[in-house]
Order: C-alpha cells, then sequence, then structure tokens
C-alpha cells in the first residue's frame, strides 16, 4: 500500500510539502501532472489538477526518487505546493482517490524506514526526538542518535558478543575439534571488559535522559520571600500570581525556559510551614516531594527578613542546592548570599549564569548517553547476563553460551536488529567448521 501524507506543519504557509511512499508514488506523479515522472531527484515545475474533474488545483514543484535509495527504502514522490489550506487539501484529496493509495499513520514514513533498513529503531527514535527538540543541547542529542553514534556503539558490542558465542559454540558442537589453546579463557576476559565498557554506559547519572526530557529546577521557601516573583522574572513573564498574603501559591507552577541549551523546567511551589492538613499542606507536601527528585533546587529566604525565613530552608542545603536572598531591594543579605530583587532585576542575570555554569560542569565531558527507559532496560539487561556468564555457572560452558545469546538478543532488540545468521557466519568464517 502506497501512503501519503503533509510532511510540514500544517496551516497557511509559504511552501507545504506533500510526501508519497510506495509502489504507487511514481503513479501519484502521472495522475496528478498528467505527464510522464522526471528525471530521478531533479525538481521540476508541473500543473497539477484532480484526475476525476480535471481541474487544476496548483503550480507545483515535483520531485521524484526512485527506491532503494530513499528516506524509507521505497520508491518516494514529493509535491512542493503553495502552502494555502485550498490548495494543501485539493492535494491530498487527489491523492485519496488514486487507487491503492491512502493517508498515512503516525510514523508509519519513519516506520518504513526502519523496516526496510534505512535507518534503525535507536536512530528511527531520535527523528522524533529531533523533531521535538526546543533547546540547542537537546537538538544536538537527537543529532548524535540520528546519525549512528549510538547505534554503531551497540552494533560493535553485539559483535563481540557473537564473536564470542560462536566460539563456545564450537566448543560445544565440534568438542573433536583443534581449537586455539586458552580459548575459553581468552573468552571469559573479553566478555569482562565489554560487561565493564557496558556498566560504565549505564553509570551516567541518566544524563541522557535528563537532556532529553529536561531538567528540573524547584523553588523552596518560606511563604512570602518571593519565590513567585522570582519565578515571574526568570521566566520573563506572570506566570504565577504574586500577592502579600501568605499561602497564596498552594499547588507547583510550572514555566519551561532555555538555560544554557538545557531544557529546563522551572517550578514555584508552596510556601513551607507548619500548617494544619488540608489544601495548602497537600501543596507543601507536592513541594518537598518535587525538591527530591530535582536536579537544582533555588533555596529563597527573605533578606529583610533573613533570620525569620531561613530555618524553613536550612536543613535542605546540600550541593545540589543554591541558597539566595529574595527582595534585595529592602536589605541588603548575609555576606555570600546573593541578593535578588525580582522588581528591580539585581541578581537575576547573575543567578541564571550560576545555574547555566553548574548545567554545563554536569555534563561537561559528557561522552554518549541512553536517552530514553527503553535503552536503559535493554542495556541492564545486557550487563546482568554477562555478571551470570561470569559467576558461578561460568563453568558449564551451555549456560554461559545461553547467557551471551541472551545480552546479544537485548543488543539486537535495541538497535531492531536481530539475525541468527549473524552467529552462523562468524562460526564458519573463523574456524573453518564444515571445510
Amino acid at each position: 500500500m502506497t501512503i501519503f501524507a503533509l510532511a510540514t506543519a500544517p496551516g497557511r504557509a509559504a511552501i507545504a510539502v506533500i510526501r508519497v511512499s510506495g509502489p504507487a508514488a511514481g503513479e501519484t506523479v502521472r495522475l496528478l501532472s498528467g505527464r510522464d515522472l522526471p528525471a530521478a531527484r531533479q525538481a521540476v515545475l508541473r500543473h497539477l489538477q484532480d484526475s476525476r474533474s480535471g481541474d487544476v488545483i496548483d503550480q507545483s514543484l515535483v520531485l521524484w526518487f526512485p527506491a532503494p535509495a530513499t528516506v524509507t527504502g521505497e520508491d518516494v514522490a514529493e509535491f512542493h505546493v503553495h502552502g494555502g489550506r485550498a490548495v494543501v487539501y485539493g492535494v491530498l484529496d487527489a491523492l485519496a482517490s488514486v487507487p491503492g493509495v491512502r493517508p498515512a499513520e503516525p510514523g508509519e514514513f519513519t516506520r518504513r524506514a526502519v523496516l526496510n533498513g534505512r535507518i534503525d529503531l535507536v536512530e528511527a527514535e531520535a527523528v522524533a526526538d529531533l523533531v521535538a527538540a526546543d533547546t540547542s543541547r537537546q537538538r544536538s542529542q537527537a543529532l548524535d542518535q540520528l546519525q549512528g553514534l549510538h547505534s554503531a556503539l551497540y552494533d560493535e558490542w553485539r559483535q563481540r558478543l557473537v564473536d564470542a558465542m560462536a566460539r563456545l559454540e564450537a566448543v560445544i558442537d565440534f568438542p573433536d575439534e583443534e581449537l586455539p589453546a586458552g580459548l575459553l579463557d581468552d573468552n571469559r576476559a573479553a566478555v569482562t571488559v565489554l560487561e565493564e565498557e557496558v556498566r560504565a554506559h549505564l553509570d551516567d547519572g541518566r544524563r541522557g535522559e535528563r537532556l532529553r526530557e529536561g531538567l528540573s529546577v524547584v523553588i523552596l521557601g518560606a511563604p512570602n520571600v518571593g519565590k513567585s516573583s522570582l519565578l515571574n522574572a526568570l521566566a520573563g513573564h506572570d506566570a504565577a500570581i504574586v500577592s502579600a498574603e501568605e499561602g497564596t501559591t498552594r499547588d507547583t507552577v510550572e514555566v519551561t525556559m532555555d538555560i544554557a541549551g538545557f531544557a529546563v523546567s522551572l517550578v514555584d511551589t508552596a510556601g513551607l510551614r507548619e500548617v494544619p492538613q488540608g489544601v495548602e499542606g497537600e501543596g507543601i507536601r507536592r513541594a518537598l516531594k518535587r525538591a527530591e527528585t530535582a536536579d537544582l533546587t533555588l533555596l529563597v529566604a527573605d533578606a529583610s527578613r533573613w533570620e525569620e525565613t531561613w530555618p524553613a530552608i536550612e536543613s535542605r542545603c546540600d550541593e545540589d542546592a543554591l541558597v539566595v536572598a529574595g527582595k534585595a531591594d529592602l536589605a541588603r543579605p548575609p555576606p555570600g548570599i546573593p541578593g535578588l530583587s525580582a522588581k528591580t532585576g539585581e541578581g537575576i542575570d547573575h543567578l541564571v549564569e550560576v545555574m547555566a555554569q553548574r548545567f554545563r560542569l554536569a555534563w561537561q565531558g559528557a561522552g554518549l548517553s541512553p536517552s530514553r527507559t527503553r535503552h536503559r532496560a535493554a542495556l541492564v539487561q545486557v550487563a546482568d547476563a554477562l555478571v551470570r556468564y561470569r559467576g558461578p555457572d561460568a563453568g558449564d560452558v551451555t549456560l554461559a553460551a545461553e547467557d551471551l545469546r541472551v545480552a546479544a538478543t537485548a543488543l539486537g532488540r535495541l538497535t531492531g536488529r536481530v539475525d541468527v545468521e549473524d552467529l552462523l557466519d562468524v562460526i564458519f568464517s573463523e574456524f573453518c567448521i564444515g571445510k
């Protein structure tokens, strides 16, 4: 079946791109343009018409991409039309009338690219991440993944596992063959090195997932110390209600910012104080829960009421916290405590730079990291299987081979490449078995 979809954002625009993929892609070009296919990968200007009525829909650039060297691995056609709604809907309607052609389902173009071997699963997920990227660092992370850096690493690990499996299978299936001395010891050493590499890859503080999903900065402090005003000043707009009345904020208020290329969720919370059970008490409970998982906590006390408001946050000072003094336009903060004033803007730019520097240092020198929970779960399965391989049952060659198979299968599922023929090829080529 041939599929089609609008490849650009919906709505009025200068240009809209409509993409078609499948065996009838060439036929859609012939029917809508009334002419033969243009030369491959060369844009031509043609009138498009509805083949049912003969009405001209638009004057369009048409491109033809024959399989297999296309984005999906199938024949692909593109229509670059004027971006008015009537034009776009007219072309889509005309395509829907072509026999064997239907609208694409969500993600179906990328799915076909995976099934046809143009990209793997990790790269396919990077396509979605690249489209969703809000900051430069998220974009860079997605591009690295799309360009195959993660896949190359996982494929290299899997190949080493396949080599180790082939040696064990040779020991099991061909005990009478003359095999290299110390084969099992060398195999065990190689697998141990690989396990250490996988563990190091996983021991990254979940930096990849945190970067993709966005960092969290939670503002904590006693009531009326300027938390909501600070949130508004950092966000650049009135996101939270500001009032002299205590307890105004009873739930978390969240805004998203771009700080040095990091997507950051800035969270205002209920003021910390002893209160009876109720709405405000629930707000405080939620505030403390959010702070437990925050990448950074901004602890705010009132510069004009320091002795009164400092105790609410004193016990929460740790390496993931940054202490600031709000309302610095009313009084000077204690020595060594940065002063902030949402009213005058004092210290706001400096605070943003301090947060940016913290994030840069945390990610400095960071290599490739798993960006999704699915990736991490598969890699944990790999590492656990390798631990079993060199565990108490390591002397049983059959069980050891099964542990390696589990690890290799997990890596194969990670990228979408699972092929038992890989193992057979290595066995016959490396040990010349069956000659």
